[in-house]
């Protein structure tokens, strides 16, 4: 039975890496008006380094046209990361609009609109 290998240490350290190189890059780089003020959530690398998903949230602009622009400049992005990183394959990059916080905006709305709704019936 094959066992499903947790990441490294050294897995962790590269994703972070990753997201620090990558958001230095983008904000400096990338000219793309459809990218505006992006914050990077988090990078998952597969355990062969052969791929990245990059997580993002958007600040400004639209999230569809953003991550179109993202993974259009993806090949750009990463042969930046392969003059700043010292590994020997540097994952090609996909790059996914992470939706956390709009959820966590959604529930904290639900939560707020049921204990409004539980303090009017115990009136």
């Amino acid at each position: 039975m094959a066992q499903k290998k947790s990441p490294t240490n050294r897995s962790y350290k590269v994703s972070d890496q990753i997201q620090r190189d990558l958001a230095e890059l983008i904000a400096r780089e990338l000219k793309d008006p459809r990218v505006g003020m992006i914050t990077l959530q988090g990078v998952e690398v597969t355990p062969d380094y052969a791929h990245a998903k990059v997580y993002f949230s958007v600040l400004t602009g639209d999230p569809v046209q953003t991550e179109e622009a993202l993974n259009h400049a993806a090949g750009h992005l990463r042969n930046g990361l392969f003059k700043r990183l010292h590994i020997h394959t540097v994952p090609t990059l996909h790059f996914i609009y992470d939706r956390t916080q709009e959820r966590a905006a959604d529930m904290n709305a639900l939560i707020a609109k049921a204990v409004s709704s539980r303090s009017k019936d115990e009136e």
